[in-house]
């Protein structure tokens, strides 16, 4: 038995339509599909670039903002070192200042004493002499 015309038809057909809708419509649908694709992991493979970019310029200004913090707090360090040797060396200056006045005043003061006493004895002689000539009505010799 041989196909009829027909069955062939429906053949010549079926493989007309499968090369209409090949060229037509699958290729283009999967050429579409393909640079959708590849647009896709394009853009996610610059999006991964410009991620681990930016973990990368992250990461640098971390480094470097802990670097000018320690930069900072070793100027603030040294500041107060400075700070505190100026402060002993003042406090040793005024401590000096302090003494050598404190000399002076019980230099000065044991001097005004010596000279007190050498006058209240001058004057407790007058007076001695004095209160002699008076009880005695004449001068002592």
């Amino acid at each position: 038995m041989l196909p009829g015309l027909s069955v062939v038809g429906i053949i010549v057909i079926v493989l007309l339509l499968t090369v209409v809708l090949n060229y037509g419509l699958f290729k283009p649908v999967t050429r579409v599909l393909r640079e959708r694709e590849l647009a896709i992991r394009s853009a996610s493979d610059a999006a991964n670039a410009a991620a681990a970019k930016s973990r990368a310029a992250a990461e640098e200004f971390e480094r470097r903002t802990r670097a000018a913090q320690a930069d900072v707090y070793r100027a603030m360090e040294e500041r107060r070192r400075d700070a505190l040797q100026h402060r002993h060396e003042l406090l040793a200056q005024t401590r000096q200042d302090v003494d050598r006045t404190l000399a002076e005043a019980a230099a000065s003061l044991r001097a005004q004493a010596a000279e007190a006493r050498a006058e209240l004895e001058k004057d407790a002689d007058a007076l001695a002499d004095a209160m002699i000539e008076r009880v005695l009505g004449r001068r002592a010799s």
